[in-house]
């Protein structure tokens, strides 16, 4: 790819003292739980984010997601009314919202380059990913593209199995395509991942080679989601914490001119 020829429009280094919470939001999901429950546990220092997960965090959401620790963050959030069954990514029949959220989009482009840089965990009851999920304010608008999807359980030392694809959830429009790429890496190490979003395809890319191509493109605005999990077994050994997923950095580009009629994103 020639990155000259796309506008650089969303980006974070992690280089300030704080998250900033113009760019993301600090939970997960909470709609289906409570923002003091899906809250994420994360660290910014010497340009790097550390999303944790402690040995006394409680699952974000157990009468859905069963023992499932999560800290993540998110571009966006869109949820009906408290009872409804209305809102973002509904990955159970039974998800009512149970607290009521503001509608936000900090960051919800359609189409463009997404790209992080980021160390994964080699736990094997741990899983980092970074994804992006339609908005959702039409129910249709719901497929996600995964941008990498890591398990600890697939990290070797001089391998890793890598989850990108997309899946369709309440898209009529897309086929679920999707599988776990064997990629000579060390996960543990910094590894760029990518995802190019055009009208007509979706490129994932390992340290600018492309791995994988899906002929086929949701078409409505999408947020980013960044986060790590932990899926906790009865009499398993826990393995030390915290967990961690560190960052380097976001990016999020605007697709070139030669794509005529593709819009800038949706801002807060």
């Amino acid at each position: 790819m020639d990155r000259d020829a796309y506008a650089l429009e969303f980006e974070d280094a992690f280089d300030g003292p704080s998250l900033d919470e113009r760019r993301w939001l600090p939970y997960y999901l909470p709609q289906w739980s409570s923002r003091e429950r899906a809250a994420a546990r994360y660290e910014i220092g010497g340009g790097l984010l550390r999303l944790r997960i402690d040995a006394d965090q409680e699952p974000w959401a157990p009468e859905l997601d069963g023992e499932t620790r999560v800290s993540s963050l998110q571009t966006g959030l869109f949820a009906g009314a408290v009872g409804s069954a209305v809102g973002q990514h509904r990955f159970s029949p039974d998800a009512v919202v149970r607290e009521a959220q503001r509608n936000v989009r900090l960051y919800t482009p359609r189409y463009g380059l997404f790209e992080i840089r980021l160390r994964a965990i080699d736990d094997p009851l741990s899983m980092v990913a970074l994804w992006m999920i339609g908005y959702e304010d039409e129910p249709e608008r719901s497929a996600e593209i995964c941008v990498c999807e890591i398990f600890g359980r697939d990290v070797k030392r001089d391998s890793a199995a890598v989850g990108m694809g997309v899946h369709p959830f309440g898209d009529p429009a897309i086929v679920d395509d999707f599988s776990r790429e064997t990629v000579a890496i060390d996960a543990r190490e910094p590894h760029d991942y990518a995802a190019e979003w055009t009208p007509e395809r979706v490129s994932f890319l390992v340290d600018g080679a492309l791995v994988k191509a899906v002929e086929q493109s949701p078409s409505y605005p999408m947020q980013l989601m960044l986060g790590i999990y932990e899926f906790r077994e009865a009499g398993a050994p826990r393995g030390a914490y915290p967990k961690e997923l560190v960052v380097d950095w976001v990016r999020g580009y605007r697709l070139p001119e030669r794509y005529e009629g593709v819009p800038s994103p949706t801002r807060a």
